[in-house]
């Protein structure tokens, strides 16, 4: 899709047409991403939520200045490793209320509108609310998700009443209704972030929390604030790549592309063995470097400046043989979860990278009835080693897997983009820059090509992926699975300065959108 004035990109033709309307009707990029973000949290349920967290990357009127705002949120005052050790847990569990962190997202859209936002706060949740209200038809991936995750719905009565109602799916084309999630956002659009945070509604979220098990206080959430902070950037072949940092884990696909940068990529062909090949090890090395080493800022034991330094990458490099996988990094647990991710450019070339996300499907399975708000899992990022960077403790951000992208060159911003999908994101990411820097691929052609992720020793393809490609691949040593399903889904949208146009990509295996005008 090209454009000239302005350009949307979201995974739900309901969210893009959203904030199309926004630009059209004069608001700015951050006032059309939170529209959007709102009808989202109430069309997608099972990948986000206002009861989920968000990250955004920002660069204003074209420019390569790139804002960051983490709008994670934190785990419980009273959640430190010496409880979880008497009850002898083990793992945070996805579906346990331990796994509930206090919602993030509501204050980072709060925060950043009051800061960038053009258009009245309320203003922006219209949409949202009417279709929780009055209902939305459910569309095919998200009818597609719902029966993945039947059996959890089925199992939990709170967030079974008002996703099976009458004790049935909903199937695609179905209207579907959301009444007490539209009180919440009313409330939210009259009161602003304090109208989640304090009051009725915290009240309530906190007492269903606190029923379960939860050690959630009305303090908590009260005390919740996200934050700027300066983005993690690389150079790639002359373009400034850029991302949110720890606990945020974006700087996995720059390591990534720190070591890809060794390779003559731009001399393969695209879709070929050897460029995935090098994707592949390339992945499992940065992986393994997260994992060891990633978490809230504050805890962590090395500098972003190590992780992305070009002489540590040369280093690193050298464990890849061109021909040959490696044999010596087996099963990293990485596994795929739901996200939204969108992009949006206005006509004054402000650029919103904006990604948001209760983590697995329906997030831990947790409902507040009163309220209708699904709680995130993102506590079940933590470990319980007391070694570990990313060990739980009181107030503490979990190493998070969103993750929104921003690519400038020179003094001006290029590309907004986002690949979602859990685990598999930097791979995505890496895939997405690429193609675009090594190979001169528009953003919706580097969408649509065939994907492969690294689990660890085990390589999941898509089904796209060519026969010559897989034997090429198991030639060199690799394990290949067939994926079950899409890996991940992704938003673009690239900006030509020269031409005055914008190009905007959305992943067909969604139900997306790109649209301008």
């Amino acid at each position: 899709m090209h454009a000239q004035n302005g350009m949307v990109a979201t995974s739900h033709p309901l969210a893009s047409q959203t904030a199309l309307q926004i630009l059209k009707d004069g608001g700015n990029a951050i006032d059309a991403s939170i529209a959007a973000a709102a009808v989202l949290a109430v069309v997608e349920p099972q990948m986000t939520g206002i009861g989920g967290d968000c990250f955004i990357l920002f660069c204003s009127k074209g420019s390569s200045d790139v804002k960051a705002y983490n709008g994670s949120g934190r785990s419980p005052k009273a959640a430190t490793l010496a409880h979880y050790q008497e009850l002898g847990v083990q793992k945070i569990e996805a579906t346990s209320v331990d796994a509930v962190t206090v919602p993030g997202a509501i204050e980072a859209w709060s925060q950043v509108h009051g800061d960038y936002g053009s258009k009245d706060f309320g203003a922006l949740f219209q949409d949202a609310i009417g279709y929780a209200r009055n209902g939305y038809p459910v569309h095919a991936r998200v009818y597609n998700d719902w029966r993945e995750i039947e059996w959890l719905l089925k199992s939990r009565d709170a967030i079974g009443k008002v996703f099976m109602p009458g004790g049935t799916l909903p199937k695609e084309g179905d209207i579907h209704r959301q009444e007490k999630l539209a009180d919440t956002m009313t409330t939210i659009a009259e009161k602003g972030a304090a109208g989640f945070y304090q009051g009725p509604v915290a009240e309530k979220m906190v007492e269903t929390l606190r029923a379960l098990g939860g050690l959630h206080s009305l303090n908590d959430f009260a005390a919740l604030k996200g934050n700027y902070v300066t983005p993690a950037s690389t150079n790639y072949r002359g373009y400034d790549v850029h991302q949110v940092p720890p606990n945020n884990q974006g700087i996995t696909a720059l390591l990534m592309l720190n070591i890809l940068e060794g390779f003559g990529i731009s001399d393969l062909d695209p879709l070929s063995a050897e460029r995935m090949h090098l994707e592949i090890e390339a992945g499992r090395i940065a992986y393994l470097m997260r994992d060891q080493y990633l978490a809230d800022l504050d805890s962590m034991t090395v500098t972003l400046e190590q992780l992305l330094s070009k002489s540590w990458a040369d280093e690193l490099r050298k464990k890849i043989s061109p021909e040959k996988a490696m044999t010596d990094i087996g099963d990293l647990g990485l596994e795929t979860s739901d996200t939204v991710y969108l992009s949006v450019v206005d006509k004054d070339l402000n650029a919103v990278s904006f990604i948001n996300s209760v983590y697995h499907s329906f997030g831990s399975g947790h409902l507040c009835p009163q309220t209708g708000v699904v709680f995130q899992n993102r506590g079940s990022s933590f470990n319980l080693n007391p070694d570990h960077p990313n060990c739980i403790g009181p107030e503490k951000r979990p190493m998070h897997t969103i993750m929104p992208g921003m690519m400038t060159k020179g003094d001006k911003v290029a590309m907004s983009f986002g690949v979602m999908g859990g685990d598999y994101q930097p791979f995505g990411q890496c895939r997405v820059v690429s193609d675009v820097v090594d190979f001169g691929l528009d953003v919706q052609a580097s969408i649509d090509n065939p994907r492969v992720f690294a689990r660890g020793a085990q390589v999941d393809v898509e089904r796209s992926v060519p026969a010559a490609v897989l034997q090429g691949l198991s030639a060199m040593g690799h394990t290949m699975k067939l994926a079950n399903g899409a890996l991940g889904g992704g938003q673009a949208i690239f900006i030509d300065h020269d031409r005055g146009v914008l190009t905007g990509g959305s992943d067909p295996r969604k139900d997306g959108l790109a649209i301008g005008f």
